[in-house]
């Protein structure tokens, strides 16, 4: 079954709940990724190659200014949940963000998530819909699982954030302890995504 969380985002509309799931060792993310770019309304999520969220705050900062976006006839992208993938980029080029943040067809750890943009979809709909469609396993959305998923090397590169100790370091890394260095670079994730287009 899937371990799917329904999260009422600080400072969104409770009419506008998120629906978020977690999942390992997926084994059909080219037939999703197909259904996706097909326009398949059953599969209109925002899917995210959950190597490159760093952490739980990471992927609730992406959300947040995409259902934000929404709510203010901003978005840039074709939906909500595209806007969501788009969201995780620091750039301006759409493109180039579901490249780096979106399913791929070897994606093996993905990120799921879907905005109640309707009354009909609610956390049962959602959750029975990835329970059929999805071959993985589902696993916790919280930073330890993150922090097993993530790669962070990928994540400083496609961020340009290179200089920042590597918080998997064990030990000291340049005089920083691992979760300082994890918290500075969550942080400029933050700020880098908050200020896109600024």
């Amino acid at each position: 079954m899937a371990q799917l969380e329904t999260i009422d985002i600080p400072h969104l509309p409770l009419s506008l709940p998120v629906h978020v799931a977690l999942y390992r060792n997926v084994e059909n993310a080219e037939l999703l990724k197909q259904e996706l770019l097909a326009g398949n309304s059953e599969f209109e999520y925002a899917l995210i190659d959950a190597s490159m969220v760093l952490s739980r705050a990471h992927a609730i900062t992406a959300i947040f200014r995409a259902v934000n976006d929404y709510m203010n006839d901003r978005l840039k992208s074709r939906n909500v949940h595209s806007e969501i993938v788009f969201s995780f980029s620091s750039t301006n080029n759409i493109a180039d963000s579901f490249r780096k943040f979106g399913i791929a067809d070897s994606t093996k750890d993905l990120l799921v998530v879907k905005v109640s943009v309707t009354p009909e979809i609610t956390h049962d709909s959602v959750a029975a819909h990835l329970e059929a469609s999805i071959k993985g396993t589902p696993v916790p959305f919280d930073d330890e699982t993150l922090s097993q998923i993530s790669d962070v090397a990928k994540i400083k590169k496609f961020y340009k954030l290179g200089a920042l100790p590597d918080p998997k370091a064990t030990g000291q890394a340049n005089g920083t302890h691992a979760d300082d260095a994890k918290r500075r670079l969550e942080l400029s994730l933050l700020g880098a995504i908050a200020l896109r287009g600024s």
